[in-house]
């Protein structure tokens, strides 16, 4: 088997499950050092209330091929991020990748609720966990990764830069938080690029992640029996290594720095780089959700996986 980041050394910040689970894997698969981060551990459970923890992802990196490295932190405090990055440091002196994937959040947002009559706390709170996580681990972190050319940073979010340009995302509070991290990508591509490093904005297409499975009665072992509920999920739907695998992608590319500053997906991305999701497809859900859900045709997956 490939093992492209043999000697890399990445950073999973929010890997507990989801799209920073699939991320941390996936690059565990290409033979990376992971350091995975969150705040429930075995020990205690963060506010969020999930049974997954970092060192389940950790166990599931090392399995993968890769080492698996957990480590508790929140990442809206500065105090917690710093002694991570030093650890990093100290133990592996370099860091290649680091994948601002913190969110954590689903349990604030209120779907088609203006923003007058959504919960003002709860709106406040998620744009915290959204942007301050990033920009604080940023901050701290990006001084290591900078050390040497070549070093990746991939901002995890909900849409394509296109599409949630001329798309409503659930609520005001929603829509600015995933839009903002676009926006963060672009802004931390420009004051990357000097150093040699590459800074992307990426998109998990309709993920089954976790809460997602169980929101539709399956697993991953029988996803495609959503069809029952929702046809759509059941024709376009990705595993969380999908969108992992399209973050090593980036990060073995010798080329990687052409596409700075940019917002890609993962469906786009294994159209460029050759990569399936577990299945052996190639899901395309961006260009399915306009051109098949959105202009209210049949669920057909034909030509979009």
């Amino acid at each position: 088997m490939s093992r492209p980041l043999d000697g890399r050394v990445a950073l999973v910040a929010g890997a507990t499950r989801g799209a920073g689970r699939g991320s941390a894997v996936a690059l565990g698969e290409a033979g990376a050092t992971v350091y995975c981060t969150g705040r429930t551990t075995r020990e205690r459970r963060s506010e969020y209330d999930r049974p997954e923890t970092i060192e389940e992802t950790a166990e599931l990196v090392t399995a993968a091929g890769g080492v698996g490295i957990a480590v508790a932190v929140d990442h809206l405090e500065a105090d917690e991020v710093r002694p991570l990055v030093e650890r990093i440091d100290a133990e592996s002196g370099r860091l290649d990748v680091l994948v601002n994937d913190i969110w954590g959040a689903e349990h604030l947002f209120e779907w088609d609720t203006p923003v007058w009559k959504h919960d003002l706390e709860n709106g406040l709170r998620m744009l915290r966990l959204a942007i301050d996580t990033h920009l604080i681990t940023s901050h701290l972190a990006l001084p290591l990764l900078i050390r040497e050319p070549g070093g990746l940073v991939v901002e995890m979010t909900d849409g394509t830069r296109d599409y949630n340009a001329g798309h409503y995302r659930v609520s005001t509070f929603y829509d600015l938080a995933k839009t903002a991290v676009i926006r963060l990508a672009f802004a931390q591509s420009e004051e990357l690029g000097p150093h040699g490093c590459t800074a992307v904005a990426l998109t998990p297409g309709w993920m089954r992640s976790e809460m997602m499975l169980e929101n539709y009665g399956v697993t991953e072992a029988n996803w495609r029996d959503g069809a029952a509920t929702n046809p759509h999920f059941a024709a376009i739907s990705e595993s969380p290594r999908f969108v992992g695998r399209a973050v090593a992608a980036l990060a073995a590319d010798p080329d990687l720095h052409r596409h700075n500053g940019g917002s890609f997906s993962s469906g786009g991305l294994a159209r460029e780089y050759g990569f399936t999701d577990l299945d052996g497809s190639r899901p395309d859900c961006w260009r399915y959700l306009v051109e098949v859900q959105d202009a209210g045709r049949q669920a057909d997956p034909t030509g979009y996986r």
